[in-house]
C-alpha cells in the first residue's frame, strides 16, 4: 500500500513537473526557430537552426531596442537597488518601532500597516509627480527610489526583533553596546535567513517590474529586459522576430533563476524560521 501511494505521489509530481516545463521548452526552442515558421504557427518540438541567437541579442539585441546585455544589466541594477533599500529601510523602521519607546509609536506602526493596502498602481500619479518635481524623471534614482518603501518586509523584520529575549537586550545594555552595535552584532545575525529569504522575494519583484518603468524612464537608456522584450513585440505592421524574443525570454529569466538558486538554503530556511 505504501509503494503504491509513493508512486501515486511521484507520477503526479513528475506530471506536474511536465506541466510546467512545456512552456519554458517551448520558449527555448523557438528561440532556435526560423521567425517567419514560428509567425505561421509551425513550432517544431525539438531546437533547429543552432543557437546562434542568443549570441546576437546580447550584442545587438533588436531594430529599436538596445543590446539584451544592456537591458540586463539595468534591470539587475534596478532589483538590487530596491531588494537592499527595501531591506534596509524596513530593518531600520521595524529596529525603531520594536525598541524604542517615541510619542505616536503605534499609529507609526499601523500607517506602515495601511500602506499594504496601496500598491504602486493606487499611487502612480502622485508618486509620479513628486519624481518630477525633484527632477528624477529618466535618471536610475527615479527608477528605484518609489519601490524600495516595503510594509511587508517591516512587519516581518518587527515580528523578529519582538521575539528576542528582554534578557539579551539587557546584556546588551550591560555591556555597553550601544543601538547601532546591538542591531549591528545582534539582530542583523538573528535575521540572516529572513534577509536573506526577502532578497530573493524582492529581487524577482523588482526584477519583473514593467507598470513604473514604463511610466518613468522614457529614455531607451533605461529599458529595463522587461520593457525590451515588449518593444521587440511591438505594435506596428512589422514582421516580428520572434526568435530574438523568445532568446530574450530565456535570458530574462537567467537572472532570478540563478539567485534563488544561489540563496535556496537561506530562502527556505528564512521561510521556515520566519514565525519562530
Amino acid at each position: 500500500m505504501n509503494g503504491r501511494t509513493d508512486w501515486t505521489a511521484h507520477i503526479v509530481l513528475g506530471l506536474g513537473v511536465l506541466l510546467f516545463a512545456l512552456p519554458l521548452w517551448l520558449v527555448l526552442v523557438a528561440s532556435t526557430q526560423d521567425p517567419a515558421m514560428i509567425g505561421r504557427g509551425e513550432l517544431s518540438l525539438w531546437p533547429g537552426g543552432g543557437f546562434s541567437v542568443y549570441a546576437t541579442v546580447l550584442r545587438e539585441g533588436s531594430p529599436g531596442v538596445a543590446p539584451v546585455w544592456h537591458l540586463l544589466l539595468v534591470s539587475f541594477g534596478m532589483a538590487v537597488g530596491i531588494a537592499v533599500g527595501k531591506i534596509l529601510i524596513s530593518v531600520l523602521s521595524a529596529y525603531a518601532i520594536a525598541f524604542f519607546r517615541f510619542p505616536c509609536r503605534m499609529l507609526c506602526f499601523w500607517t506602515i500597516f495601511f500602506t499594504l493596502m496601496l500598491p504602486v498602481e493606487v499611487r502612480i500619479i502622485p508618486t509620479y509627480a513628486v519624481m518630477a518635481g525633484f527632477g528624477l524623471i529618466n535618471t536610475f534614482t527615479g527608477l528605484t527610489l518609489p519601490l524600495i518603501a516595503s510594509a511587508t518586509a517591516t512587519l516581518l523584520f518587527r515580528q523578529t526583533f519582538l521575539a528576542v529575549p528582554d534578557e539579551l537586550v539587557e546584556a546588551a545594555r550591560m555591556d555597553g553596546a550601544g543601538p547601532l552595535r546591538f542591531l549591528r552584532d545582534i539582530l542583523l545575525p538573528v535575521s540572516a535567513a529572513n534577509v536573506a529569504a526577502l532578497f530573493v522575494i524582492l529581487f524577482v519583484y523588482g526584477w519583473n517590474q514593467y507598470l513604473w518603468p514604463l511610466l518613468v524612464a522614457t529614455d531607451s537608456r533605461l529599458d529595463t529586459i522587461v520593457i525590451g522584450i515588449v518593444k521587440m513585440i511591438g505594435t506596428g505592421d512589422t514582421s516580428i522576430e520572434w526568435n530574438r524574443v523568445m532568446a530574450t525570454a530565456v535570458l530574462a529569466m537567467l537572472p532570478p533563476v540563478a539567485v534563488v538558486v544561489l540563496m535556496q538554503h537561506w530562502f527556505v530556511k528564512g521561510l521556515t524560521e520566519g514565525d519562530k
